[in-house]
């Protein structure tokens, strides 16, 4: 039985983590299962219609704790059993997600954040994570060409996503061993290869 592998993918919404996944599944040499965040299972698929509901009002602290509760659920249902029988994991978000968004973004301290969320997944850390870095401003752009009305979280203003966007800079700098940072402006087929070059190295393990 091979290792298991859990690769994270991360950015703004909009940055193209969606169109990088479906071409990793289709190029990478292993087979990978694609989960998202917060979903995958069924109770965490309940909490995410809660935190992306556009009627609701939620607390920032109250927002943080349901992202970790549907992470803890995914985390004893999904991942945990998965990694142990050798599977790789493409993630669409992980507690990077939380500590940029929540941590950083609502104020409520990246290491407070960090904390309830090590609780959360049992201290479950990825083996890679790609960062598709996009400024606010090209991320605003992506958006406004879309059809569909924004979620809760994506119709907060351009300035709360500056601050998500230095902050995802900044957890990539402080573990350049786990972070590959991806410049999701460059077109699909480049970013992908990119991201392919980024886990050359875990593939040659597999």
């Amino acid at each position: 039985m091979g290792v298991g592998r859990l690769i994270t993918v991360e950015g703004l919404d909009g940055a193209g983590k969606t169109t990088l996944i479906a071409g990793l599944v289709e190029r990478l040499p292993v087979a990978v299962t694609v989960l998202r965040e917060p979903g995958g299972v069924e109770l965490s698929e309940r909490v995410r219609a809660l935190v992306k509901d556009p009627d609701l009002h939620v607390d920032p602290r109250a927002e943080a704790l349901l992202y970790a509760a549907a992470r803890a659920q995914l985390v004893a249902e999904q991942l945990r059993p998965r990694l142990d029988r050798g599977e790789w994991l493409l993630l669409d978000r992980f507690v990077d997600s939380s500590l940029a968004y929540q941590g950083a973004g609502r104020a409520l301290g990246i290491e407070q954040v960090r904390a309830l969320n090590a609780f959360a997944t049992g201290g479950l850390r990825p083996d890679r994570t790609l960062l598709l870095r996009l400024t606010p401003q090209e991320r605003h752009a992506r958006l406004h060409g879309r059809d569909e009305a924004p979620d809760r979280l994506e119709a907060e203003p351009d300035a709360f996503f500056a601050t998500i966007a230095d902050a995802y800079d900044a957890l990539a700098a402080a573990e350049p061993g786990r972070f590959r940072v991806l410049d999701a402006a460059r077109p699909p087929e480049a970013v992908l290869e990119q991201a392919l070059a980024a886990l050359q190295d875990l593939v040659a393990e597999a």
